[in-house]
C-alpha cells in the first residue's frame, strides 16, 4: 500500500557535490520500492561540477557535462533547482531562493566549501576562484587576452600546485608565481615533494613560500612586508570557508562554521541532520577529518545508511575514515601520487611521471561508474574511488 504524502518521510538533501550526490543516489535507491520515503536533493545547478578538473576548465580545456537529474534517474529520488537562503532547524524548513519553502523531516547538509576571499582585502574584488565551473571560465577568458606578463596564484597548497602547473604548460609566454606560506608539497615524503619541486621549475613556475599577501589590487599583489609584484591576473585557492547557514540556523559548528557531528554523522545538537563532506566537522582518531573528494563519497553514503537505520529502530553505526592517497596532477601528461596512513601523513610509497597521471585520471573519472553501480546495486565497500579507506557496512537492515 502506497503511503500517502502525509506519510512520507521527505529527507532533503542540500548540495549535489561528492557527498551530497552520494547521499541521495544511495538513499534513494534503496527505498525505491517504499511509499513512505521521498528524497529530494537542492542544487543551484542542474550539471554536477566536477571540482578535480576545475583546474582544467581555468584553462580552457573542456570536461564532459554531468546532468543531475540524469544522475537520478532511475533511483526515485526528486531534483530541485535553486539556491538555499535560508534553514529553519526549529520548523523543519529549508528556504529555497526567495520564494519556495521545501519542509523536511531528515535533512542531509552538504553546503560545501568554496575559497576564503574575505580574509584578504582585495581578494573578493580582483582575483579569480575555482569555486565553480563558471568561476573557472572567468578565469580561462583573461589568460585567453593576456599578451604576455605575471599570472598571480595564491595559495601553495595542492589546488594552487595543480592550477598553477596547468596554467604554466597551457601558457609557457606567461610567467607563473606561486605564492604561500608554506613549501608546495611541504606535508609529503621527501621523494614526492622532490618531484613536485622539479616538476614547476621544469614548467617554470616561480615558487614564493614564507610570504603573507596583505592586499590584491587591480594590477598587482603586495605582501606584509610593503613589497609587491605586478599581477595580469590572480588565482585565489589561499584557504575555504563554508556557508554561514548551518550556524545561522543554530546548529552547532566549529570555528570554521562546519557542523559538528556525532559518530554517525549526526549533528550534536539537531540528530535530524545529518552533515557529509566539507561542510562537516567529522571527529576520527587522528582528529577532524579535513575537506577532499576522498572522504565526501564515503560520507555521503554512511550518512544514508544511518538514516535507513534510525527509521528502522536501531542505532546508526560510528563513521570510520582512512586516507588512502594524495595525488596531485603536474600538467597533463605528468602527476605525483603520494600514498598515505590512514591518518594522511605520508608513506615512503609514491607514484611519479606519466603512470602517476594516468592514476591521477583513473580517480578523477572513477564517480560515474560508481554512481551508476549505486543505482542498480546499492554499495556497501570498504574502498571508495578516491581511495578512501572506509568501515565495511553490508546493510541497514
Amino acid at each position: 500500500m502506497n503511503a500517502t504524502a502525509a506519510q512520507q518521510h521527505e529527507v532533503l538533501v542540500l548540495g549535489a557535490g561528492y557527498a551530497g550526490l552520494s547521499a541521495a543516489i544511495q538513499l534513494a535507491a534503496r527505498t525505491r520500492k517504499r511509499g513512505d520515503l521521498r528524497v529530494t536533493l537542492v542544487n543551484p545547478y542542474d550539471t554536477f561540477t566536477e571540482r578535480l578538473r576545475l583546474h582544467m576548465t581555468a584553462t580552457g580545456q573542456e570536461a564532459a557535462e554531468m546532468n543531475i537529474p540524469e544522475l537520478l534517474d532511475g533511483t526515485g529520488a526528486g531534483f530541485v533547482r535553486g539556491w538555499v537562503t535560508a534553514v529553519d532547524a526549529e520548523t523543519k524548513t529549508v528556504r529555497i531562493d526567495a520564494d519556495r519553502v521545501l519542509r523536511y523531516d531528515t535533512l542531509v547538509y552538504g553546503l560545501g566549501g568554496i575559497a576564503n576571499t574575505v580574509a584578504v582585502p582585495g581578494v573578493d574584488d580582483h582575483a579569480y576562484t575555482l569555486n565553480g565551473p563558471q568561476d573557472a571560465a572567468l578565469l580561462a577568458d583573461r589568460l585567453t587576452r593576456l599578451d604576455g606578463g605575471t599570472v598571480v596564484v595564491g595559495g601553495s597548497g595542492l589546488t594552487g600546485v595543480e592550477a598553477a602547473a596547468e596554467i604554466a604548460e597551457r601558457y609557457p609566454e606567461l610567467q607563473v608565481v606561486l605564492l604561500g606560506r608554506q613549501e608546495p608539497g611541504a606535508s609529503m615524503h621527501p621523494k614526492a615533494k622532490a618531484y613536485l619541486d622539479e616538476a614547476l621549475a621544469r614548467l617554470g613556475v616561480r615558487v614564493r613560500s614564507g610570504v603573507e599577501v596583505a592586499k590584491v589590487l587591480p594590477d598587482s599583489v603586495e605582501f606584509a612586508d610593503g613589497s609587491s609584484i605586478p599581477a595580469g591576473a590572480v588565482l585565489w585557492t589561499s584557504g575555504t570557508r563554508v556557508s554561514p547557514l548551518a550556524a545561522a540556523a543554530g546548529l552547532t559548528v566549529d570555528e570554521r562554521g562546519r557542523v559538528v557531528t556525532d559518530s554517525a554523522l549526526r549533528s550534536v545538537s539537531h540528530p535530524d541532520v545529518y552533515a557529509v563532506g566539507d561542510a562537516a566537522a567529522i571527529r576520527q582518531g587522528y582528529g577532524v577529518m579535513h575537506g577532499t573528494c576522498q572522504g565526501g563519497m564515503p560520507t555521503g553514503v554512511h550518512a544514508a545508511l544511518s538514516i535507513l537505520r534510525v527509521l528502522a529502530g536501531k542505532e546508526p553505526k560510528p563513521f570510520r575514515f582512512g586516507y588512502y592517497h594524495t595525488p596531485v596532477s603536474l600538467g597533463r601528461n605528468d602527476a605525483v601520487v603520494q600514498f598515505t596512513h590512514p591518518d594522511d601523513s605520508p608513506r615512503r610509497i609514491v607514484l611519479t611521471g606519466k603512470r602517476a597521471a594516468q592514476y591521477k585520471e583513473t580517480v578523477t573519472a572513477a564517480p560515474w561508474p560508481t554512481f551508476a553501480r549505486m543505482k542498480k546495486m546499492p554499495v556497501s565497500g570498504a574502498f571508495w574511488p578516491h581511495g578512501g579507506r572506509y568501515t565495511r557496512i553490508r546493510s541497514a537492515k
